[in-house]
């Protein structure tokens, strides 16, 4: 694992222009360097993550949680940020929050074995790093606006969180099931989202104590591997 981890933090430092693109890289690489490290608590995902802060300014400055979301982003893109964004960052715990965007089919057919590999390599190289894993669900969506032709979503949903509870399961990994707060029917009701994907303000706040007791578990329980 440690062999694994180096390659990446290699390919991350020599990616190109392009590729940073893509991975998104260049997104939080100042903020980055301006965060006073090291942190606590990380949350890296998609826009549900990336949003999260301008939804709900005052969870993230009262707990100095620090959220590390990209719109539109796939597990895979995640991954391959991972040691910049989270990793670099020194945090006690990672709150990793993926899938939504490969359900969507944002970058390409949805595989749900490479999704959930990208998932699992995410926690094994925290935890290699001495960073507790939280793994959590995907969110409910009966459909995906912008990508009208999935139409098996729910089903997809419902498959990966159910392999994503086993792995933390089976790995002693703390596991946060937004998904069964929030849905109502196959998706999340209007109360709690505009577009049936993304929380509204109300949203957020019923995913927030369960972020807040999880985090407070990995925050107590010994430390999984070596830390820097």
């Amino acid at each position: 694992m440690k062999r694994i981890t180096a390659l990446l933090l290699a390919v991350a430092l020599g990616l190109s222009a392009q590729a940073q693109e893509w991975t998104g890289t260049a997104r939080y690489a100042k903020a980055n360097d301006e965060l006073q490290k090291p942190v606590q608590v990380v949350l890296i995902g998609d826009s549900i993550t990336d949003a999260w802060p301008f939804a709900r300014p005052a969870f993230f400055s009262e707990t100095g949680y620090v959220g590390r979301g990209i719109s539109g982003q796939v597990s895979t893109q995640m991954l391959t940020r991972f040691m910049q964004d989270v990793v670099a960052l020194g945090p006690k715990v990672v709150v990793i929050n993926a899938g939504t965007n490969d359900i969507a089919e944002n970058q390409g057919t949805y595989n749900a074995d490479q999704t959930f590999r990208s998932i699992e390599a995410m926690a094994r190289i925290a935890q290699a790093c001495g960073i507790r894993p939280v793994l959590t669900s995907v969110l409910p969506a009966a459909r995906f606006g912008w990508r009208p032709s999935v139409t098996d979503g729910p089903e997809k949903i419902d498959a990966l969180n159910a392999r994503i509870r086993a792995l933390a399961a089976a790995n002693k990994w703390l596991y946060i099931d937004y998904h069964s707060v929030l849905r109502e029917g196959d998706g999340i009701p209007a109360a709690y989202s505009k577009d049936g994907v993304h929380p509204t303000p109300e949203g957020y706040a019923r995913m927030e104590p369960l972020v807040v007791e999880a985090v407070g578990k990995a925050l107590k329980a010994r430390r999984y591997g070596p830390r820097k």
